[in-house]
């Protein structure tokens, strides 16, 4: 699945052969970790992802933002998955803590959560996201939230099978190019809200240590 960022790729097929996957939970940067993750935002650019960038970053860039990353991991403030294909780098996504401040450090965001194009139908969206929830629970966490494109369908019936539900929603609240998409924002409990613990506050849905589903 390795290629130079900016190349395409030909997705899978019903006769491609099925790779060994596996999740992976680095802290720290490696040459494999930087240019792989490099080249899957570059192919996720390209294929119109919606994960911030209109045209792919330069690895200087992704290299910055990935030690940014592992530098929280390390610290405690951040969970990092990557999904791996055959040894490959097919995917990842993060939480990282709200803010530095104590009143909203029992809550994090998820963000960049993505696949690659030629790892499509092999649940990973799913896989990566019921890690870092299992990774948040272990890290105390009690609240996650996230921000996903409105018209990026795929997504959202993912996290909502995983028991996200849309708390907000701002209007044209994304832009690309011309383009404007709702800032669709959802939410997950992962354990009983204090003080209340009501139960109309528990997530509903599919059992999170699900492995398979929907890309994102």
């Amino acid at each position: 699945m390795s290629t130079p960022p900016g190349a395409r790729t030909a997705p899978r097929t019903e006769h491609s052969p099925r790779p060994h996957l596996e999740l992976r939970r680095p802290s720290v940067e490696s040459e494999q970790l930087c240019s792989g993750i490099s080249q899957l935002i570059a192919e996720v650019t390209l294929d119109g992802g919606a994960i911030g960038y209109v045209t792919p970053p330069t690895r200087d860039e992704t290299d910055a933002w990935l030690g940014a990353v592992l530098a929280d991991v390390r610290a405690g403030d951040a969970g990092f998955v990557v999904a791996a294909a055959d040894g490959q780098v097919a995917g990842c996504g993060l939480w990282q803590r709200r803010g530095a401040v104590p009143t909203y450090r029992h809550s994090a965001e998820l963000r960049q959560i993505m696949t690659h194009p030629a790892a499509r139908g092999l649940g990973l969206g799913a896989a990566i996201v019921s890690g870092l929830l299992e990774d948040a629970r272990s890290a105390g966490l009690e609240l996650l939230t996230l921000g996903v494109r409105g018209n990026n369908q795929a997504a959202i019936e993912l996290y909502s099978g995983l028991g996200f539900r849309e708390w907000g929603r701002l209007p044209g609240g994304i832009a690309v190019g011309d383009e404007r998409f709702d800032d669709v924002k959802m939410w997950l409990p992962l354990g009983d809200l204090r003080p209340s613990g009501r139960d109309d506050l528990r997530p509903s849905g599919q059992d999170v240590r699900a492995l398979s589903g929907p890309d994102v």
